[in-house]
């Protein structure tokens, strides 16, 4: 019988009970595993350009260089890391700017293990956990204008069908399945799609495509 694969996370909080408390959520999980608990974004950043975790746990509030401004660094270099941001209630406009920079979701601090767990395994295939409420606004603020479609940034045929795939919340290798393609193809494709509508993550892509259809050939 073949052994779960791994799934590789990474804590950057500068609170240490709740850094401990989510590292122990990851290790006791039996599929994943703690790259790192880092306090600060300025130690985070070189760490996790190293080990290259799937899913990062952000703060949004940390000391020195914010959580939104780290994403938006990670976002830029290493597009395919999933972040999702650990926040307090009530906090929209700092998850909203998360987001923007290319946050794939959020958790509250004060989420049971088992919320940990579903948004993580959420991100990593290809979902956003967050609330209707800062889901609507992300549309709002990714409604594209009718200078942002058509020309030659326009989506080839087979882009738009991974990006429908990819706005149901399909993983990568379920996208190849269904498409009949190469997972390396078929993120190729996604990076030909963030670089045509001018997002970083898979959370931006999906938005821009339930909010407006008219990307490219159909």
């Amino acid at each position: 019988m073949s052994k779960e694969p791994i799934h590789h996370v990474a804590i950057v909080e500068d609170n240490a009970t709740l850094g401990a408390s989510l590292r122990d959520i990851i290790e006791a999980t039996g599929d994943f595993h703690c790259d790192g608990l880092w306090t600060s974004a300025e130690e985070a950043l070189p760490k996790i350009d190293a080990f290259r975790p799937q899913v990062v746990l952000m703060d949004i509030n940390l000391p020195g260089m914010s959580g939104i401004d780290a994403t938006a660094r990670i976002k830029q270099y290493l597009p395919e890391i999933q972040i999702v941001m650990v926040t307090v209630y009530g906090d929209h406009d700092k998850i909203f700017a998360a987001l923007k920079a290319g946050a794939s979701g959020y958790l509250l601090k004060r989420s049971s293990p088992a919320e940990v767990r579903d948004a993580i395994r959420d991100v990593l295939s290809g979902g956003a956990p967050m609330s209707a409420e800062i889901a609507r606004r992300v549309v709002e603020a990714f409604h594209p204008r009718s200078d942002e479609t058509g020309g030659e940034d326009s989506l080839s045929q087979r882009e738009v069908e991974v990006l429908e795939q990819l706005s149901e919340g399909l993983a990568n290798k379920e996208i190849a399945d269904r498409l009949g393609i190469a997972v390396d193809t078929v993120r190729v494709h996604l990076g030909h799609i963030y670089q045509k509508l001018h997002v970083r993550s898979r959370t931006e892509a999906a938005m821009k495509y339930r909010d407006s259809k008219r990307f490219g050939p159909l």
